[in-house]
């Protein structure tokens, strides 16, 4: 456990900040489930229509700093790849 009021502090923001990028996080791989589960039921047309919020969720964990740059481009294509 922490000692001073600096590093209690810290612990706090520490599982705040946790708390905040594990929801990104889930919100990404909820969608990406969602939308690989209509591929596999051949609904293409709904697939597509979860797209859009996907790119959201990636594209805002990446400018929160909860994913790389890099790894939000690599999901993004490779969504898109697997749609095509």
């Amino acid at each position: 456990m922490p000692i001073t009021k600096s590093a209690i502090k810290s612990l706090r923001k520490e599982h705040r900040n946790r708390a905040s990028n594990l929801r990104y996080k889930k919100t990404i791989k909820t969608l990406l489930k969602q939308i690989l589960f209509l591929k596999k039921d051949n609904k293409i047309k709904e697939a597509k229509d979860l797209l859009p919020k996907y790119y959201k969720a990636v594209d805002k964990s990446a400018k929160e700093n909860v994913i790389k740059k890099n790894t939000a481009a690599r999901k993004k294509s490779s969504i898109t790849r697997i749609l095509k």
